[in-house]
């Protein structure tokens, strides 16, 4: 039987964006389906009833809610295609481990670069560059996070860099002299074809960014 897969997705969304370069990265061909998430469809309620969000990805009808979560079993079960994670467990563990630290410490607080005004901005603005510079000393000089292959962590990271231009107007800093390896790192990851096609242009994120903070009265 021939594999059916299906996302549902919202084209900002960093979190399916890292769905979409996993699947890019296994050669699986799927079909989107845009959710309006101000007016959500029955399908997502009924596919992810806990937290009613996207990323969902329905394989042959079963639905595996939570970006990272259906990473991991993209790359179980197409196993036989490109992996993700390394296949040694101490590797496997440290790349885990970065990709919650991006959750936990980058996701969280980009929302909030461009949501915030005044000393609050400041203040999260400078967490959210101590982070990356943390990202930075992980990476080092190695051409991605896990090594010279693209892995788990760089799937996990490069989604955001889509909206650091919205961060970096909304904010006025500038990630290239803050964080030179990371933007240089970025460049390398877009030119792999996966996640080029994955990611919208960081000027139509912009538009998006002006039209939240024109429904937020921000």
């Amino acid at each position: 039987m021939e594999d059916k897969v299906v996302l549902l997705d919202f084209w900002p969304s960093s979190y399916a964006m890292r769905v979409k370069i996993a699947l890019a990265e296994k050669d699986i061909q799927y079909e989107v389906k845009e959710e309006n998430l101000s007016n959500k469809s029955s399908l997502l309620l009924e596919m992810n009833p806990v937290h009613s969000m996207i990323p969902v990805l329905i394989h042959n009808g079963k639905p595996i809610c939570e970006s990272l979560n259906i990473v991991y079993y993209i790359d179980q079960v197409w196993s036989h295609k490109s992996p993700l994670l390394p296949s040694d467990p101490y590797q496997q563990s440290q790349a885990r481990f970065w990709a919650d630290y991006i959750d936990k410490k980058i996701y969280s607080l980009g929302k909030r670069v461009w949501k915030s005004k005044g000393d609050e901005q400041e203040a999260v603005k400078k967490e959210f560059i101590e982070n990356l510079k943390t990202l930075e000393g992980e990476l080092g000089d190695k051409l991605y996070f896990g090594g010279d292959k693209f892995g788990l962590v760089d799937l996990a990271l490069v989604p955001i860099t889509s909206w650091f231009y919205s961060f970096e107007i909304c904010a006025n800093y500038s990630t290239e002299s803050e964080c030179p390896k990371i933007v240089e790192w970025a460049k390398r990851c877009m030119e792999k074809d996966s996640v080029a096609k994955s990611l919208p242009h960081p000027n139509k994120i912009y538009d998006f960014v002006l039209l939240l903070k024109e429904i937020y009265g921000l």
